[in-house]
């Protein structure tokens, strides 16, 4: 059974983390596959929109700490790398990314939910980030640019999670959903999306994640940039 499966419906890619018996625990053969499947999406132009989902009750429960059994230090360091290889590649993708979170997401989970653009979560997810009480260290950096320090802190450090209120509540999760409604939900989504010219996402996408990371004058002259991109290119709107 792969790991990940993927699918593509009218320009929307579905990635789907196909683990339930392990409750979708990150192993090295779903990190190939999230990279594999991001570098593909990247550079295919008829992908406006990429859901990441999750077979069973859980998104993600972590790392799949049994795969770490029998392993050399060097092979536990080349694993995690690739775990931030597939973290980079869902989140570097050009067009908007959206995970759908209907259980657990402890960990990589968290990682990889916080990989893409906004989180779409029913009242059954949660999210938890133990690594330090496991004794390893993980999930320290996205976590703490959504939430801030402190509360990132008290997640970390006490195992707690966070349920699916108090994680719209900090920011973390966009929109929260009955698991009735999750699938008109996101076919409203969708449908807005791909209502909208591809090229004038992808630049607003740019603008905004390279713009958090840039002082106010660096930040305004990449969406000055994209704006000279998107002129140069005629696809501007009132371009007849």
């Amino acid at each position: 059974m792969n790991a990940v499966v993927h699918s593509e419906s009218e320009g929307v890619a579905t990635l789907l983390l196909n683990r339930p018996e392990s409750r979708n625990a990150l192993n090295l053969e779903m990190c190939e596959a999230l990279i594999g499947f991001a570098d593909r999406i990247s550079r295919d132009e008829g992908v406006k929109l990429v859901l990441v989902r999750a077979k069973g009750p859980a998104f993600c429960a972590g790392a799949d700490l049994k795969e770490r059994q029998g392993m050399s230090e060097l092979q536990v360091r080349n694993r995690r790398m690739r775990a931030f290889d597939a973290y980079a590649a869902l989140e570097a993708l050009p067009m908007p990314v959206i995970a759908v979170v209907e259980g657990p997401c402890v960990g990589s989970g968290c990682e990889i939910a916080g990989a893409c653009d906004f989180i779409v979560a029913t009242p059954a997810a949660s999210f938890r980030t133990p690594e330090a009480l496991r004794g390893t260290v993980g999930a320290t950096q996205r976590l703490a640019r959504v939430l801030g320090k402190r509360l990132a802190k008290d997640m970390m450090f006490t195992g707690r999670a966070l349920g699916a209120e108090e994680a719209r509540d900090a920011g973390l999760v966009s929109r929260l959903v009955s698991p009735s409604d999750l699938s008109s939900l996101i076919e409203e989504i969708t449908t807005q999306i791909a209502k909208a010219p591809p090229q004038s996402l992808r630049l607003a996408k740019r603008c905004i994640d390279r713009g958090v990371e840039l002082d106010p004058k660096g930040a305004l002259e990449t969406e000055i940039a994209a704006i000279e991109e998107q002129l140069a290119s005629g696809q501007w709107m009132g371009k007849t």
